[in-house]
């Protein structure tokens, strides 16, 4: 069977993907920080899909769990799903320095170092994919959380453009940039939602879907909805004042 190793997988876009890609036979390798509710969510899924669910309780903030992370994933792994990721509650300068520091570990540094621990051995074997979890926020003005998720957009286009002769195309990256998506993540941080409409909000299985077939195709940056293609698009011909006014303020009150 092949193996997917999901990060941020308890919850959420994470617990979606664990559940899609065990229906459809993959072995899991599930990390989160909660080892009581990792071991529940890896029961479950061996209950009721027959795979191999391993728990891998880490920290991504922190050097040990890095560690641990890039050790696991070096070892016949078939596909990335780098998804673990939170919010800060409140806006630059609201925020302690420390958590804005947290942030870009889990979102950037976790990102690069597993995706550089993972790609050698699917370029040995020819074959293998990485989803990299972004953001529509990528391409908005969203503080230090739409900054690193702009980061990981473009760190994921360059490298697959590096890999792309040295793989023959059977090794994929891809950046993933979903909008509003109804899961835990906003009130974990805080968030007021009340002014999000609800044409904007998207379903986290139906994100997971569209992953799964872009990284198919070879798509390098996947916009799941049609709404958030259209305003992304729009985006990039309104003037930047205009874009970066309605998007600094819409879905980001604190409770």
């Amino acid at each position: 069977m092949p193996t997917a190793f999901i990060t941020g997988a308890t919850a959420g876009i994470g617990a979606a993907f664990a559940r899609r890609l065990a229906s459809d036979g993959f072995d899991l390798v599930l990390v989160a920080r909660d080892a009581a509710r990792l071991e529940r969510a890896a029961a479950g899924l061996r209950d009721e899909y027959a795979v191999r669910a391993e728990p891998l309780p880490a920290d991504l903030s922190t050097d040990a769990g890095l560690a641990a992370a890039e050790d696991r994933v070096r070892s016949d792994v078939d596909l990335l799903v780098n998804n673990a990721g939170f919010g800060n509650r409140g806006v630059f300068l609201d925020v302690p320095v420390s958590d804005e520091l947290t942030m870009l570990r889990v979102h950037c540094e976790a990102v690069l170092r597993l995706t550089h621990a993972v790609l050698p051995g699917m370029l040995e074997r020819g074959r293998g994919g990485v989803v990299n979890v972004s953001s529509a926020a990528a391409f908005a003005t969203r503080g230090t959380y739409g900054a690193s998720k702009a980061w990981v957009v473009s760190f994921s286009q360059g490298v697959a453009a590096d890999i792309a002769r040295r793989s023959g195309g059977g090794v994929r990256v891809m950046a993933l940039c979903p909008g509003f998506v109804r899961t835990e993540f906003h009130d974990r941080a805080g968030m007021d939602m009340s002014d999000v409409p609800g044409f904007m909000w998207l379903d986290k299985d139906d994100v997971v879907d569209t992953a799964l077939r872009d990284l198919r195709r070879g798509v390098q940056v996947s916009v799941p909805g049609p709404q958030y293609k259209a305003i992304i698009g729009l985006s990039r011909v309104l003037p930047r004042a205009l874009v970066s006014r309605m998007s600094s303020t819409t879905g980001r009150k604190y409770e």
